[in-house]
């Protein structure tokens, strides 16, 4: 599995968040604590606040913070929102003959192992 690095970032960025609950932390912060590249950060951020993850408040005391307890933030949640389905090598497999159909039900059954795993495991986990 290949793992971008807008979803290590993020998953990276969303454990400082936890750990620092209830405390707003800024992009700096985040940025120091993880050696993450600022600008990347907040795009991150601000896909995961449309997603309603994390909320941001303005001002001296500002910041962002968990919308949601890391009990019930996944890391399958956070893949999906970030980089999109887990199985997109489904959408590009054409199966025309029978063994690229025997391999995309192998692909189908990793991938579903795969989610299932992601999907039990949560930001608390982290």
């Amino acid at each position: 599995m290949h793992v971008s690095a807008k979803t290590d970032y993020g998953l990276r960025a969303l454990r400082v968040l936890a750990q620092r609950r209830p405390d707003l932390v800024t992009v700096e912060t985040l940025s120091t604590a993880e050696g993450l590249p600022r600008k990347f950060v907040e795009l991150i951020l601000s896909d995961l606040r449309r997603a309603g993850l994390v909320f941001s408040r303005r001002g001296i005391l500002g910041g962002y913070g968990l919308a949601v307890p890391p009990e019930r933030i996944t890391v399958g949640a956070v893949i999906r929102i970030l980089d999109g389905p887990l199985d997109q090598h489904e959408r590009r497999s054409g199966a025309s003959t029978a063994g690229a159909a025997t391999l995309a039900k192998v692909w189908t059954a990793a991938t579903a192992s795969l989610a299932n795993v992601l999907d039990r495991t949560t930001l608390a986990h982290l």
